[in-house]
């Protein structure tokens, strides 16, 4: 698919541009939009993987070729095709996008391919993402009108004044049925373009109306900081909607992937490894303006697993790490089901999970209004283990100064204890509950154990089964050697070149491997080649099977095999030792047969076998001299 669209664009922007594109990206830069990446030495970089969910690391990344590739999934490409991935566009909006970012300005060949243009032709992506930013700057301009004043006092009143409303893009949609649907169909925008991005709404008379009406606007940015959709909250007594009101879903906007404030918290969030989940628009902003610069907040939603992909990702969320992500909840009955409900999510971390409650049942916003910023940075502070307050919250509904009372809580709490995954602590809660219990440590355990059977009989799989990894097949010397000269011509293609070149397809064995040889000679050669993420998916596209896809991306981003940067003695090493594995079996072969024939019956036959495997040795010797030193 993604050859077959490159080909397409080919005929819509000039070859030359979207090259450019690919030579001012940074890739590193693009990813870190969306996934923490941390140092992988030999100048790659590593993150958890945007496109499947996985506990440790296994997305690589390679500045210097500007390539990616998931070791876990099999996904890779370059930043055009990460964007692709990532943000669902075509190729022709990622293309754009990243040159915006690149201050390129593309130009276009008309259908007939005629003289080239400069007008860009947006994608859908890009054309919501437009209208949205003209709805914000038009709602921002309404906010300060006399109509507006409600909206206003609802700020003032909860503490934020008129640089904080600028700084999160506040805005109000007016008294009217149709200003904003009338203003942005007046800049371009057609029906159907508002009616999809969520902006309009088609009336019972047929006509097009706004979709927001009368109510105070937040922009919803994602981790880019484009806007792709607005939380409206209810500000009239006759307002007969709910109290907030969201974008439905849309191309560019799914709420179970959103979290509001994080195009401002995600830098912070993967600097201090942290992250502080709030309930809403106005708590993001307290805790933002008081110092607690990590604070996000659902859209219209409750916290899900999509969500925790997000934030794991930025996170860095691995199996070594002391990542912190730490719930606030209202106290009320609501707050603890709320609480309740993350701690079931709690394993899909590997952070350590916390919750921080007011004691006065006040949320971010309120305490700020009430006590000032110090309290909101003292409630996330005094913050608990979120395995702790589940514990103790299904404890507390039993009579603990029984001996009765005891034991059905510790009943009722084992199987809680049964989600912790790590062991070191679950051992720690063991103790926990104890204490709290007025029992022995052993007592829980064999409680927990007792919880674990009972789930694995109702389940019918016996015993709890424990989920590991099956280890990969160790590589022969043989293919370890075959995969450092694909690495080679891949990675280093100006410094491999005629080298690479010059040996045969046919000293690769491994038939993948055979595979991405014969694509790299159907994409001209390494000789010919310059390198980078085009070069890359030159021999990608080149390929046959997905397998052999598959392994390009790999290899693309796979450290070479040597300390420090490649010269061309390591490429020759690795060439001769590719060669001497098959001279020396062709040795083999010609002795054998040699052996079987007469000399006599058979001189000239004999001879000229003879001679060929003088010539062999000869050969054989010269790789072993040029390939002395080890991979």
């Amino acid at each position: 698919m993604y050859a077959e669209e490159v080909a397409e664009m080919a005929g819509r922007i000039r070859d030359e541009d979207i090259a450019l594109v690919r030579e001012r990206t940074s890739i590193a830069e693009v990813i870190s939009d969306t996934v923490t990446l941390k140092s992988a030495g030999g100048g790659n970089l590593k993150g958890l993987c945007p496109f499947h969910d996985e506990k440790s690391p296994s997305f690589n990344v390679s500045p210097a070729r500007n390539v990616w590739y998931c070791f876990g999934c099999g996904a890779g490409g370059d930043a055009i095709k990460f964007l692709m991935d990532a943000e669902h566009l075509s190729f022709v909006e990622s293309v754009e996008r990243l040159a915006a970012r690149a201050g390129i300005q593309l130009r276009y060949i008309e259908d007939d391919r005629s003289a080239p243009r400069t007008r860009p032709q947006q994608g859908q992506r890009q054309r919501l993402v437009a209208a949205h930013a003209a709805a914000v700057e038009f709602y921002r301009a309404q906010l300060t009108t006399a109509g507006a004043r409600p909206a206003r006092e609802f700020l003032a009143q909860r503490g934020f004044d008129r640089a904080a409303a600028e700084r999160y893009g506040c805005g109000f949609a007016p008294d009217a049925w149709d200003l904003l649907t009338k203003h942005l169909r007046q800049q371009g925008f057609s029906h159907d373009e508002l009616v999809t991005a969520g902006l309009s709404r088609p009336s019972r008379s047929g006509t097009l109306i706004d979709r927001f009406r009368r109510r105070l606007l937040w922009p919803i940015r994602d981790l880019t900081g484009d806007v792709i959709g607005f939380g409206a909250r209810k500000l009239f007594d006759d307002d007969d909607g709910p109290k907030y009101l969201n974008t439905p879903e849309t191309p560019i906007y799914k709420k179970s992937h959103v979290l509001y404030g994080i195009d401002q918290a995600k830098r912070e969030i993967a600097k201090q490894r942290k992250v502080v989940v709030v309930e809403g628009y106005t708590d993001v902003m307290a805790c933002h303006l008081a110092g607690i610069s990590t604070a996000v907040a659902t859209c219209g939603t409750a916290f899900g697993g999509d969500h925790i992909g997000v934030l794991r990702r930025l996170l860095f969320d691995d199996f070594t790490a002391m990542e912190e992500v730490i719930f606030t909840f209202d106290g009320d009955a609501a707050g603890q089901k709320a609480a309740l409900r993350a701690f079931g999510d709690d394993g899909r971390f590997m952070a350590q999970t916390y919750i921080a409650i007011s004691p006065d049942n006040m949320d971010p916003c309120e305490l700020r209004l009430a006590k000032g910023d110090l309290a909101v940075r003292d409630l996330v502070a005094r913050r608990e283990p979120l395995v702790s307050y589940a514990l103790r919250s299904h404890a507390s509904k039993f009579d603990l100064d029984s001996v009765e009372g005891r034991l059905r809580a510790l009943d009722a709490t084992a199987p809680l204890v049964a989600k912790i995954k790590r062991q070191d602590r679950r051992i720690h809660y063991y103790r926990e509950l104890a204490g709290y219990l007025g029992l022995e440590p052993e007592d829980v355990s064999r409680a927990v154990a007792r919880s674990e059977r009972g789930a694995a009989e109702r389940s019918g799989t016996g015993a709890a089964p424990v989920a590991q990894r099956p280890l990969p097949a160790v590589d022969s010397p043989r293919a370890i050697v075959e995969r450092e000269a694909l690495k080679l011509a891949l990675q280093e293609p100006v410094l491999a070149g005629p080298m690479f070149d010059a040996v045969e397809a046919g000293e690769y064995r491994h038939p993948v491997h055979v595979a991405v040889r014969a694509a790299i000679a159907a994409a001209g050669g390494v000789a010919a080649a310059t390198g980078g993420a085009v070069w890359i998916e030159q021999v990608r596209d080149a390929c046959d099977d997905l397998a052999a896809q598959a392994l390009v991306g790999e290899l693309a981003v796979e450290p070479l095999r040597i300390d420090g940067e490649p010269d061309p003695r390591y490429v020759s090493v690795t060439m001769a030792r590719l060669q001497w594995g098959s001279v020396t079996g062709r040795i083999k072969d010609l002795k054998s047969k040699i052996q079987r024939i007469n000399p006599v019956s058979n001189k000239d036959e004999y001879f000229g076998l003879f001679g060929e495997l003088l010539s062999l040795e000869q050969h054989a010797r010269a790789l072993r001299e040029q390939a002395a030193g080890g991979l």
